[in-house]
């Protein structure tokens, strides 16, 4: 079969599918669900996995599921991943009046994408005139949110990672795949395919400032304020902006999560979270030890303590050359010149950053939403582009790659340098970003005031009189 012709019948059978491919999205988009909670989502998946006669596999403890079309020939073997969760926004409109979940991020049109590509490729019979394998891969938790109950996942045993992408990479899930591709959803009015070059990582910090209580009308002085505390490390930081070079896109956005029990007590529990993002693990580095000093600092100037709990957060992402310039033939084919974009640096953080250390990845954004991604007013307003056209790019971007005994993919493949030689060497590297420390690590002492002190003590006010 030419592969024009190919492409022709995945595209017309994308079109047949057109109202299934947009319920699926908007059924998603009706009920979600936060990162390792996806159940319901990954059913709709493994349903339609099972419609198509797709053997899968799933993960029971939380939501990921993979299944896999062997062409039957020795090939590289291409994964269509999609995310399953949703975010917190508790003033969009249509968020789940419970939980304040809601997808403004255009998760649901990735697995809408994701399971369009499926249609498409399996009712063309696109197996029989390619090489290799393809895998479609449902993972969980993309957004790194609610750190609280992921880390009681953890504790726990049942993850160890706290985002989905490297969670799933230490099940296996990517042990058989060279390479993934995915779709992202775009509020861009002006190019409806758009490939990225690169994103920011970025550090997460849980950190509780830890002071006394005590009444706060009778006896303020007889308590610490940890709320204080963190006060003055979150002006800390914000006195630290100006130190941050440029070109390295450090970005620092710390949140309360508990600012205390009750208004009568000095507060001596306070939660923050932050990211601190940047362009290399390096400059994250730097700019989380600038940060650190700045948490500390308000903890010193009330005389608290501050536990710091470092967690691995994603690793810079470096999207794969090669398959950006596959992507403009295949977007080409689907949109005109004037319609396809090349983009450079995102300054959000994704787990695919993890994963494009080992392997060549590529996340390119489709359009189709309207809004501020992560607001209130996030909204897909075409759904033919923000389903239907991801569908097809997907699908072709997987053609593209297989035919000729998968000749595109190989030479992506053997042009790609990866950071880490394997998964265990990525491991053993984003461990070491798991750390706890309870700062500082003893109390301020002044000992010559403290013996002044004692001097003066019960000799009346004269002995107070003396000077620095």
């Amino acid at each position: 079969m030419d592969k024009k012709i190919l492409k022709d019948a995945i595209k017309e059978s994308i079109e047949r599918n057109k109202n299934e491919i947009i319920r699926i999205g908007d059924e998603i988009f009706r009920n979600p669900e936060t990162g390792f909670k996806e159940f319901n989502t990954a059913r709709i998946v493994m349903d339609k996995f099972t419609e198509l006669g797709l053997k899968f596999t799933n993960i029971k403890e939380y939501p990921g599921v993979k299944a896999t079309v062997d062409t039957g020939r020795e090939g590289p073997t291409v994964a269509i991943v999609a995310e399953l969760d949703s975010l917190v926004c508790s003033d969009h409109p249509e968020c789940n009046k419970e939980t304040g979940a809601v997808h403004a991020c255009g998760h649901n049109a990735q697995v809408a994408a994701m399971l369009g590509a499926a249609i498409g490729i399996f009712e063309a019979g696109a197996a029989s005139h390619l090489s290799g394998k393809i895998h479609f891969i449902a993972v969980p938790a993309e957004e790194y949110i609610e750190i609280a109950y992921r880390m009681q996942l953890r504790e726990k045993g049942i993850i160890k990672y706290l985002g989905g992408k490297p969670e799933l990479l230490r099940q296996g899930y990517f042990d058989d795949v060279d390479m993934c591709i995915s779709i992202h959803a775009s509020a861009n009015r002006s190019k409806k395919i758009t490939t990225r070059k690169s994103a920011n990582g970025c550090i997460v910090k849980n950190i509780i400032y830890k002071g006394k209580s005590a009444h706060a009308g009778a006896s303020p002085h007889a308590g610490v304020n940890a709320l204080y505390a963190a006060n003055l490390g979150l002006s800390a930081i914000n006195s630290i902006r100006e130190t941050f070079i440029d070109d390295e896109h450090i970005r620092v956005h710390p949140i309360i999560t508990k600012g205390g029990e009750v208004v009568n007590a000095i507060p001596a529990d306070v939660h923050i979270e932050t990211f601190v993002r940047g362009k290399t693990l390096e400059s994250m580095i730097k700019a989380a030890m600038k940060v650190d000093r700045a948490i500390v600092g308000g903890a010193y100037a009330m005389g608290a303590k501050v536990e710091i709990h470092d967690l691995p957060g994603y690793l810079p992402v470096a999207y794969d050359d090669t398959l950006r310039s596959i992507a403009k033939e295949v977007a080409l084919d689907l949109v005109s010149e004037e319609e396809y974009g090349e983009g450079g640096h995102g300054f959000g953080s994704t787990d695919w950053g993890d994963i494009s250390t080992i392997m060549p990845v590529l996340e390119t954004s489709i359009s189709g939403f309207a809004g501020a991604g992560h607001g209130a007013d996030y909204r897909i307003d075409n759904p033919d582009t923000a389903y239907i056209l991801s569908s097809k790019y997907l699908a072709l971007m997987a053609v593209e790659l297989l035919w000729d005994q998968a000749e595109k993919a190989k030479l992506v493949l053997n042009q790609f340098k990866p950071v880490f030689k394997s998964k265990q060497e990525y491991f053993d590297k984003v461990d070491r970003l798991f750390r706890k420390r309870v700062l500082p690590e003893k109390d301020y002492e002044d000992r010559d005031m403290q013996e002044l002190l004692i001097e003066s003590s019960g000799a009346g006010s004269k002995s107070m009189s003396f000077k620095f």
